[in-house]
């Protein structure tokens, strides 16, 4: 059975172009032209993964991920925008957005970013099943992993350092998860991109370091020890110092 996407784009032109490409990529589409028709079409019939375009006239992107994510409604959601800084797409990411494409885009990379969300969204591996090597640091289960005063529920996708539970979106949990998993061992940029995107964007690209300055204002807490770390030239870690 196809993977179902619900396209929300006001350009005519970009929106039936994308439908196009996603159709004849074997995705079953529905394409609508506003904010007010997404959330009415994803009430109605919830896709596997939204496509939303920021700017878009009523209801744009933006306040359509923040109803969906209130409502509990957690179909990974990626974001079409113009806006090329990074405050933008901070507010993108803010909002509930899982990922995001700049425009104009390259339908390669659109294709290349649903594959690596609706990845995350596949059954999860069986009891037993071997996890990604991980640090000395690291406790790993079928359930949880704990590592540098970082314990993240699996099944639940919960996450807290100490006792203080952290509100993360699904790329910042998944980001969290593989440092995690990999406490003390310094992950390269390809390495990262590869297992969270499904897909490296190449040295010029400022997408991690974005979702890196995210995830630490979440988990960076006064007096405490920073946990994620730069590695200049080589890539992150996740550690307390």
């Amino acid at each position: 059975m196809p993977q179902t996407v619900l396209l929300a784009e006001d350009d005519r032109a970009i929106r039936h172009a994308l439908e196009r490409a996603l159709t004849l990529e074997g995705y079953q589409v529905t394409a609508v032209a506003d904010g007010v028709e997404a959330l009415a079409q994803a009430h109605k019939n919830p896709p596997d993964v939204l496509v939303l375009d920021v700017m878009m006239p009523g209801i744009d992107g933006l306040q359509v991920c923040r109803v969906l994510r209130a409502e509990g409604d957690r179909t990974p959601i990626l974001m079409l925008t113009a806006l090329v800084e990074t405050a933008d797409r901070i507010a993108g990411l803010d909002a509930g957005a899982d990922d995001y494409v700049v425009k104009p885009f390259d339908v390669e990379e659109v294709f290349a970013r649903l594959r690596a969300l609706l990845r995350r969204t596949s059954p999860a591996p069986a009891a037993g099943a071997v996890p990604e090597s991980t640090g000395r640091e690291a406790q790993v289960t079928d359930r949880q992993v704990e590592a540098a005063g970082i314990r993240m529920d699996l099944q639940a996708r919960r996450a807290w350092r100490g006792r203080r539970e952290l509100e993360l979106t699904r790329t910042e949990f998944e980001l969290l998860e593989l440092l995690a998993r990999n406490a003390g061992i310094v992950l390269d940029h390809s390495t990262i991109y590869d297992r969270i995107w499904g897909y490296d964007f190449g040295p010029g690209s400022k997408n991690l370091a974005v979702y890196v300055g995210y995830l630490r204002r979440k988990l960076d807490e006064p007096g405490a020890p920073q946990l994620i770390h730069t590695v200049r030239g080589v890539g992150y870690v996740l550690r307390e110092d």
